[in-house]
This record gives C-alpha cells, structure tokens and sequence, in this order.
C-alpha cells in the first residue's frame, strides 16, 4: 500500500509517486526528486497549473511555515525543463 499525499496546488489527493516533493532552502522553493532532502516539504502535482495554484493562494508558504515570502523561480525553471 503507497503513501497518500495532498498537491498543495489542487488540493486532491493522491498517491505519493504521482506529486513532486519541495522544500524550502534558503527562502526558495527547490524541487526534491529523490523526496530525501532534509526539512519540512509539500507535495504538488508536476503540472503548471497546481504549481501556480499554490503561488496564487501561497499555499508553498503555508505547507512549508515560512516566515517571509519564497521565491518560486528555481520551481518554475524545474517545470520547465522537464515538461518543455
């Protein structure tokens, strides 16, 4: 039986192989591929619209209990380059 995890983006669930893990290092949001990185991480679904979902409500600095505003572009890139 998979973990379970909720997208921070959509807010469905869904098994843990299908969401992409993220930390936050350095007030930035980093992609976490191997979901090994130490530290509090969310979970969202590798699509453009969850991940920009989640910048819109600010759902990434909730899940990860950032005290300022993160900077989403290494996130973005990531999305990019793997779906472009």
């Amino acid at each position: 039986m998979e973990a379970v995890r909720t997208c921070v983006g959509c807010r469905t669930r869904a098994p843990r192989s299908a969401l992409l893990r993220v930390v936050a290092v350095d007030s930035a949001v980093v992609p976490d591929t191997r979901a090994s990185m130490p530290g509090r991480g969310a979970w969202v679904h590798e699509t453009k619209e969850c991940v920009e979902s989640a910048i819109r409500r600010r759902a990434f600095v909730r899940a990860l209990r950032a005290s300022g505003p993160l900077d989403t572009q290494t996130i973005e890139k990531y999305l990019q380059r793997t779906k472009g």
